[in-house]
This record gives C-alpha cells, structure tokens and sequence, in this order.
C-alpha cells in the first residue's frame, strides 16, 4: 500500500472534525472516523477508495498529477473529495445522525484488496458495522444520474499466470524446436470458446489476455512463453470452474503441440452483489436527491471491486454516479485521458450525506 501521503492528509482532514475517532492503518494505510449521531440508529459505513493507477496521465489541468507515471485515472480523488466533503457536514448536523457512521477511507482497492485487509484489521467491529454504502464516480453514466443494480452488480476477478514450455531453435528450422508462442497463439484463440460455447449465455463471463512476452528476435524460436490474464464472472459455479477449464484446453495443447506447462490460478476479488433492502434506501434517497427519472437501474458492469469482501460479510450497497458530460469526460476508466465531469462530485456528496442521515 502506497497511500501514505494521502492517508495522512485524509487523517488530517478528519482531526478537524470532531470525530468520536479516528483510527489509522487499517489495512495498512486506511483511515477510519467514527461519529456517534444525536439519535438512535443502525450502524452504516460509507466508503471512499483513495489509491491511483501506475498510467502516464495524458490530461492536462491544473490538478494533473505532479508524480511521473501515476494517476487517478478511475476517479478515486474523487470518491476521497466527496466522502471528506459529506464527513464535513454529518458531523455539523451530528445531532439529525441516526445511529452512528463509520466513514472509511481504503487504500488498495486496484489489485491489492485493500478493502480484505482492512476487514482482517478490524475495520467492521469496534463499532459493529451493520450496513455498508458505497459508490464509483463512472464515466459511461450521464452526469446526474445514478445507476443501481440489485444483486450481482460488478463481476468477480481472478488472474492467472502461465508459462508455456517448448525448446528453442533457428527460426528456420522449426522442425528441431517445439514452438511456445505457435502454442500460446492457440492458446489465447482456444480460451475464448470457453465462453462462446461451455458457458450459457445467459452467464457473463470474459477472458483476457493481457500480457505475452516471449522470445528476443526475430529469428530465434524461445524457450518458453510467458502469459497473464483476468478471468471475469458473474455466477459462483461457473468461477468455481474456470481453472479445470483451462487445464483442459492446456492438457489437450500440451499433447498435441509437444509443449509443456505451469498455471498459476489466483483468486482474487468475488462479485459484488448488492442487498435489496440496503439498495432500496439508495433508490429512495436518490429519487430525493437527483429525481426518480435520474435513477437507473442499471446493467452489470465487469469491472471487479473489493467492497465485495465487505458486502460478502454485511448487506450493502454499491452505486455508480454518472460523470460523463461531453467528449472530454467519457474516456474509459483507466484510460490516460480519463477525467470526469465535476458536477457529479455534487451528486456523490449529496448521496452520501443523505445516506448518512438516513436511519
């Protein structure tokens, strides 16, 4: 985790607040404010990730980032505003607070599950945190709309890492080599019949490719090949059987093209699936805040988010906030130009005020 600074700014920040408390590296660099409401209430916890991306950001503005090869190129800065603007003003009208609100700021959240360490740290007792919210800045979503989904909303991500083996050879003599990256073409062609003709369609899934490096020049047949991937799904069973899958296709390839080879399998972040009842108070205060016709119900979206492990362990809520207002701001989260249309911090800021004051 490498939110040191902005950890400690947003420390910083809730020391002016008057908090009940505030606890400090929580999953190693995550922040927590308790505030303790003037009325009787649930326990809910609302959520900000604060981590950026390793991309050369391309947008240029007055708040384009001052570190080389680092941006917020998903719009975390922007959750981490509007949950430092709403913790503001929950704890001026403390006494309208039901219950009390845990306010919880995650380092991590891009791959290294920030949100699983902070849980393992205790970030849901000490109080006992009954309900979670939790929203994405999202930039296929017009401004001033919310998109809501109950049940699966964000599918789950998994990643694999493969090295084919073969031997090595004169590219002009491949007959004397058995060849990793011919096998690794086939691979990559073969892996997406998995879904297109194993996996109903009625079940979203994907496989990508993201990376395959073998070889040196141009006529030199490596060794091996070198591959990494995500695995994308929806359904628990259908994740559950991605690798044998894949072994499969790998035990066939291995017979017939002479090669070898090692998968590493990792599981990484389950589906985020969304409480009904939680998802219903998103509804009812976003129809408050934005109107009923800028309440979407929105499609899945296979992303993956670590708010899963919370919401496997406590009914939640995730919602999206429309940020695209013009061509400028409907970049594809991750991409370099990527930046948002700032009237939907507005919208963040209201929901998750009006979140918090409701019981």
């Amino acid at each position: 985790m490498v939110e040191h600074e902005t950890a400690a700014f947003v420390a910083g920040e809730l020391e002016k607040l008057g908090l009940d408390e505030i606890r400090t590296g929580i999953g190693k660099t995550g922040v927590l404010g308790t505030l303790h409401g003037g009325r009787p209430g649930t326990v809910t916890l609302l959520r900000a990730d604060m981590d950026a991306l390793p991309i050369e950001e391309l947008v240029e503005s007055e708040f384009k980032s001052q570190r080389r090869g680092v941006m917020h190129a998903c719009g975390h800065d922007g959750h981490v505003a509007i949950l430092l603007s709403a913790a503001r003003t929950l704890s001026e009208r403390r006494a309208e607070v039901p219950g009390t609100l845990v306010f919880c700021f995650q380092p991590g959240e891009e791959g290294s599950a920030g949100n699983r360490l902070m849980i393992e740290d205790g970030a849901l007792e000490h109080p006992h945190v009954e309900r979670t919210f939790a929203l994405h800045v999202y930039s296929q979503l017009e401004v001033g709309k919310i998109g809501v989904r109950d049940g699966a909303f964000f599918a789950s991500a998994d990643e694999f890492f493969l090295t084919i083996k073969g031997t090595g050879g004169h590219g002009a003599m491949p007959q004397l080599a058995v060849d990793p990256i011919v096998a690794s073409a086939y691979f990559v062609t073969m892996l997406q019949t998995i879904v297109s003709r194993e996996i109903a369609p009625k079940d979203a899934a994907v496989f990508t490719v993201g990376k395959l490096v073998a070889g040196t020049t141009f006529n030199v047949i490596p060794d091996q090949a070198e591959l990494m991937g995500t695995v994308r799904s929806f359904d628990p069973e259908v994740r559950k059987s991605m690798p044998e899958r894949m072994r499969r296709i790998l035990g066939g390839l291995s017979e017939a093209m002479r090669v070898e080879y090692d998968l590493n399998y990792h599981w990484s972040y389950p589906p985020t699936v969304n409480d009904k009842a939680v998802n219903d108070v998103v509804r009812d205060v976003g129809r408050a805040v934005v109107g009923a016709e800028n309440v979407v119900e929105h499609d899945i979206i296979m992303w993956a988010e670590d708010m899963s492990f919370m919401q496997e362990q406590r009914p939640g809520a995730y919602f999206v906030v429309g940020a695209r207002g013009d061509e400028s701001t409907g970049f594809a989260h991750h991409n370099a130009r990527f930046a948002i249309d700032e009237r939907a911090l507005e919208v963040g800021y209201r929901m998750m005020v009006a979140l918090g004051l409701r019981g």
